[in-house]
């Protein structure tokens, strides 16, 4: 006999409530045809025990400085944080559930921050939502260090999250469990919905490790939970992991995917498809659930989900008084804190930068960067990074400013230590070698607020990190990514590392800022850039090698760069070009020496710098043709990579210079010779060009 709301026999109003977002998930996979609905079915108890019992926030104001913060890792389970957010007040009206993975709608087929009001970080691609947790209990720590004051603890939250096998099988999972153990992230506390089951089969075929004493080895507190269903067990474990300071804490509760479902439980059919309508109505059935309305919820069960909400509020009114106080304590501290919460800039922030002198044998672009970054990082607080242990390769120390450590971390062999102290409060993140983890937790850090994450290694590398920089882009957060090595002018480590299709693979990403500057001054109008990109991360290609420092005197000003492409000289004499050179990076210089042996062939060369091909696709065409002139046909491009992409700034007449295979092993400017980058060729081929 078919039920009705009326007729539910249920004296356990928890039970009532868990199954209201059992099936506010199921029916919205239903309703698209889309959708996972095993893990809102399984996990439901633990995400309800989470935001009914334990989690601080206020639906009000999704922006608190300190509220819990929460990451889905499986993103693919969505629906059951949707269904969490509408029950607790957040700005996501039924219509949103209804609506979801459909167009325009702001309840995606996986959690997007900065659509969906309380979706802290974007998730989906398995273990990223893992390493952005890390990143966001670092960030409540560095806060904590650099503004609590004793009886003024503002930043005083966890981090929670729901992951799955999925996430655990991740290899970035694994590089940001063993960085969070190290850093004893005590405020980091993970529920693993332990239920065995993956997209195609049992963990039984692929995942048969034993979890727990693998993170006890990562030096984690792990809990197990035996009964998924058990809502006392599951907030009796949390509890105890808050209390547990000084370890990250991983809950394994056992669950059964799908739960409920009389033919799917326990099945991997329950991970990614809809039930269908005949198994969702046997598990409505099965669990005492009325088949009609869909998108049901009694009148019972909000009362308990107003409360949570209503906890939550009552902490940020108690904490909007210890800020006033604060202020009122600590004036400078204050403002500097709103300051970075509220991403604006300092005044002033860039008066450090000194102009550099030209000088023929000049620097490495890495080596500026470095110069510039100590310029301004003391008037910028919330610009804090590190390198995947290449700092005295990358120079991105933060000089006298320590190193982001644990307190409880006694090293007795300081070798290669970062100067100033080891604690929370350092500004110099130590990732280890860990370059995928380093830009998932770096997304966790800008993902907090109040934090301006910069990350480093080399450009080959950049292969094993191109999964967050795309979140950081999707997300639209302002993380540095900087690159150096940027090119077979590496040398003699050989094609391995030496980088030759990355800038075009970068290029492609959406959102993504890409500039390669061509000398220390463009580097110090990049760095500039990337800080006040606030809206978009930016990632910064540098070379190994030392190249010219430009005369700014007789060329133009490296302000040009923020246009992203700018006529550095035209013909000497007043001579009207016929060819445009154009180049990026440590090729500039290349063209430079090139315009004036070119102008002793009667063939006379504007020369365009070209660091960023983003920056200058947001100008208009007027600049843009003030910079390519449409009537000047003749064009060689001149960069150290691939060709791919170029083609539409040289035209259907122009020609490059660049490299279409690996790189070999021989000293740098061997390799240039070799490949061609030399400034004969560099004439050669304008000639070739001119005469066409």
């Amino acid at each position: 006999m078919q039920q009705t709301a009326s007729t539910i026999k249920s004296t356990d109003l928890d039970q009532l409530a868990v199954n209201t977002i059992r099936f506010l998930s199921v029916d919205m996979v239903e309703k698209a045809n889309s959708g996972h609905p095993g893990l809102p079915l399984d996990a439901a108890p633990m995400a309800y025990v989470l935001w009914t019992r334990i989690m601080n926030f206020d639906p009000k104001n999704p922006r608190w400085y300190n509220r819990d913060r929460f990451v889905l890792s499986a993103g693919h389970g969505s629906a059951l944080l949707y269904s969490m957010l509408h029950l607790t007040g957040y700005d996501l009206p039924m219509e949103e559930l209804q609506r979801f993975r459909q167009w325009g709608s702001k309840t995606p087929g996986h959690p997007e921050s900065g659509l969906t009001p309380g979706v802290e970080v974007t998730t989906g691609p398995l273990g990223q939502g893992f390493g952005n947790g890390v990143g966001l209990a670092m960030a409540e720590a560095y806060l904590a260090a650099r503004y609590n004051r004793p009886d003024y603890e503002l930043f005083n939250n966890f981090t929670y999250a729901i992951v799955s096998d999925g996430d655990l099988m991740e290899g970035v999972a694994s590089e940001a469990a063993s960085l969070a153990g190290h850093l004893n992230l005590g405020k980091l506390i993970y529920l693993y919905d332990d239920n065995e089951i993956t997209l195609s089969a049992s963990c039984g075929v692929t995942f048969t490790e034993d979890r727990a004493k693998r993170f006890d080895a990562y030096g984690w507190h792990t809990i197990t939970v035996e009964d998924g269903n058990n809502l006392n067990k599951i907030e009796q474990a949390i509890k105890d992991a808050q209390k547990e300071t000084e370890r990250p804490s991983l809950i394994l509760v056992r669950t059964h995917i799908g739960y409920g479902s009389p033919h799917k439980q326990d099945t991997f059919e329950a991970h990614g498809s809809p039930l269908g309508k005949e198994e969702t109505k046997l598990t409505k059935e099965n669990l005492g659930w009325p088949l009609e309305p869909t998108f049901y919820i009694p009148n019972e069960v909000n009362g308990v989900f107003q409360q949570a909400s209503k906890k939550g509020i009552k902490k940020e009114e108690e904490w909007k008084k210890l800020w006033q106080s604060y202020q009122q304590a600590f004036p400078e501290e204050a403002k500097e804190l709103k300051q970075i919460m509220d991403h604006q800039l300092p005044d002033g922030w860039s008066k450090g930068i000194t102009q550099f002198p030209p000088d023929a044998k000049g620097m490495a672009t890495r080596v500026a960067s470095g110069k510039v970054l100590n310029m301004i990082a003391p008037r910028l607080p919330a610009l804090i990074g590190g390198s995947a242990d290449l700092n005295p390769s990358t120079f991105t120390v933060i000089n006298k400013e320590g190193t982001f450590e644990s307190p409880l971390m006694h090293v007795d062999d300081k070798q290669g230590a970062i100067e100033g102290t080891w604690s929370y409060a350092g500004r110099n993140i130590q990732f280890g070698v860990r370059e995928h983890a380093m830009g998932a937790i770096s997304n966790g850090l800008a993902a907090f607020g109040g934090i301006i994450p910069y990350t480093a290694t080399f450009l080959t590398f950049s292969d094993y990190m191109r999964p967050p920089i795309r979140l950081a882009s999707i997300m639209d957060l302002q993380v540095i990514f900087i690159f150096t090595h940027d090119s077979i002018g590496l040398g003699e480590d050989g094609p391995t590392h030496q980088s030759v299709e990355h800038l075009a693979a970068l290029r492609s990403i959406p959102h993504l800022i890409v500039i390669r500057p061509g000398d220390a001054n463009e580097t110090a109008v990049a760095w500039q850039v990337a800080i006040e990109t606030t809206k978009h991360p930016t990632t910064l290609i540098l070379s190994r090698q030392s190249v010219p420092t430009i005369d700014r005197t007789k060329y133009a000003s490296a302000e040009g760069l923020r246009k992203g492409a700018y006529v550095l000289a035209d013909p000497p004499g007043g001579e009207q070009p016929n060819v445009i050179l154009i180049a990026t990076g440590s090729e500039l210089g290349l063209i430079v020496a090139a315009q004036a042996k070119l102008a002793d062939q009667k063939v006379y060369a504007r020369l365009v710098s070209m660091p960023s091909w983003e920056l200058f696709e947001n100008q208009t065409q007027a600049y843009k043709d003030s910079v390519l002139s449409p009537k000047i046909k003749a064009r060689l491009v001149v960069e150290a990579g691939i060709e791919q992409g170029w083609e539409k700034y040289m035209g259907d007449n122009g020609a490059m210079i660049g490299i279409n295979r690996f790189g070999a092993s021989a000293p740098g400017d061997v390799m240039f010779k070799e490949f061609g980058f030399t400034v004969d060729n560099v004439v050669k081929k304008a000639l070739e060009l001119v005469k066409k």
